[in-house]
């Protein structure tokens, strides 16, 4: 595998699993392959984004298919998480997706938004919108700090 397209897998693995349940950061391998000046900002901006959605897409399937586990010990997002999510989700509608970039409540959101039933294409076009707007500013922040 050549080194440019090992980047790219990389940061489209960062990208996804930072968007799942798992711990994980995107931002500071975005930023890194922003600074080494080596790779287009579009096709970063798009792996990035790509990993990040499809990462909300493995938590909206989660939460269409396991909802009723949710009080078990191995369930990905604690109680506390999921209730707070439900309330914002509830409170603010599909809407409340455009937060799903929000560190803590993001992702628990995307697994509410499966529990609700929430349309995919509603989905995935609301957390787009989200997940990119996030990348952009990131990546202008980081040029303009180097």
């Amino acid at each position: 595998m050549n080194t440019d397209l090992a980047a790219y897998t990389g940061l489209f693995g960062a990208a996804f699993l930072a968007a799942t349940i798992l711990p994980a950061q995107s931002e500071a391998v975005l930023a890194m392959m922003i600074v080494a000046d080596r790779y287009p900002l579009v096709t970063l901006l798009g792996v990035a984004s790509l990993g990040n959605v499809l990462g909300s897409v493995v938590n909206w399937i989660l939460g269409r298919g396991i909802e009723h586990y949710r009080e078990s010990r191995w369930f990905p997002v604690s109680p506390e998480k999921l209730d707070k999510a439900e309330g914002w989700y509830r409170r603010y509608g599909k809407w409340s997706l455009l937060a799903s970039w929000v560190p803590i409540i993001g992702d628990p959101l995307t697994v509410v938004a499966g529990v609700l039933r929430v349309p995919l294409p509603a989905f995935v076009t609301l957390v787009t919108l989200a997940k990119v707007g996030r990348y952009l500013v990131l990546a202008w922040v980081t040029l303009e700090v180097t």
